[in-house]
């Protein structure tokens, strides 16, 4: 009976919001500009999750870049999108009986011989798909910030742990970290949580669009919801705005992924807090007016 009444309250308090908050709500919350962040670096002048697409975000002033992790065969964790190496990488030509290519049937000595940037263009050639340890020094060298999404977990059990400690060996779970400079984020809500159960300092981030009525539990284990801007609303962004997350402030709303000027603007208005492009010093632009 309990349950029954809680549910029927929290019902009832998002219908209420629902209907105090227009659908062209601007940042109520804040008149806080959005962050914007370069997805797997700038990957639309550079080749994605590369250190070369680090460097090319901090050259252009941008503070927050995103990248994807996976893991090898024997264990190391390396950076990269897809699940497969064949998308970025020549591994067809070196290793070419070894379809589909897949990371985790390849040790790490095998991935650092492969040619990460070719496939973008000349000026890449030769560059490597980092592992995880190698990609954090040079993000704390760059002194950026980092949006780590933790990819396929369902191929990895145990990589949120992992993760965890390879970030605490490189100084990462520190307070300062923690406070402004690091958010782990996934697809699977099941990974999120595992990563707030097991560190519940570090500030967290689901990707997707959870339906209102799901928030209060998502609420509970993440600081963020992170959608594609094509689902956005104002509305749902000032509902997600309404929870306090786990760390006792409102849970935010990064939008993905946004390469043009109007789009920004767009998301801009419907009140997130983060903006997610492959093309940031586009996005800053706009956001900043100029």
């Amino acid at each position: 009976m309990y349950a029954r009444a809680v549910a029927a309250m929290t019902t009832a308090l998002l219908a209420t919001l629902t209907l105090l908050i227009p659908a062209s709500d601007a940042r109520a919350h804040t008149s806080r500009q959005p962050s914007v962040i370069a997805h797997r670096g700038a990957s639309a002048y550079a080749p994605e999750n590369t250190l070369a697409a680090i460097d090319k975000a901090a050259e252009l002033g941008i503070g927050w870049v995103e990248n994807d992790v996976q893991r090898t065969k024997d264990g190391e964790l390396v950076v990269i999108h897809d699940d497969s190496l064949r998308r970025t990488t020549n591994v067809k030509k070196v290793f070419p009986g070894r379809s589909p290519w897949k990371v985790k049937d390849f040790t790490a000595a095998e991935i650092a011989r492969l040619d990460a940037g070719s496939w973008f263009g000349p000026a890449y050639a030769g560059a490597r798909v980092p592992t995880l340890k190698q990609y954090m020094r040079r993000v704390e060298h760059n002194h950026q910030n980092l949006l780590l999404e933790i990819k396929n977990p369902q191929l990895y059990p145990g990589i949120e742990q992992q993760t965890l400690k390879l970030l605490g060996n490189e100084g990462w779970l520190d307070r300062q970290h923690l406070a402004r400079r690091l958010i782990v984020q996934s697809f699977s809500a099941d990974s999120v949580r595992t990563v707030h159960d097991l560190k519940p300092g570090v500030r967290t981030g689901f990707l997707g669009s959870p339906s209102v009525a799901d928030l209060p539990a998502y609420a509970k284990f993440t600081d963020q919801i992170n959608p594609s801007y094509g689902s956005l609303s104002g509305t749902y962004v000032s509902l997600v705005h309404a929870f306090t997350g786990p760390h006792g402030r409102p849970m935010e709303v990064a939008a993905w992924t946004v390469n043009d000027a109007a789009t920004a603007r767009t998301v801009a208005r419907y009140g997130v807090d983060g903006v997610i492009t492959n093309k940031p010093d586009v996005v800053r632009q706009a956001l900043s007016g100029s």
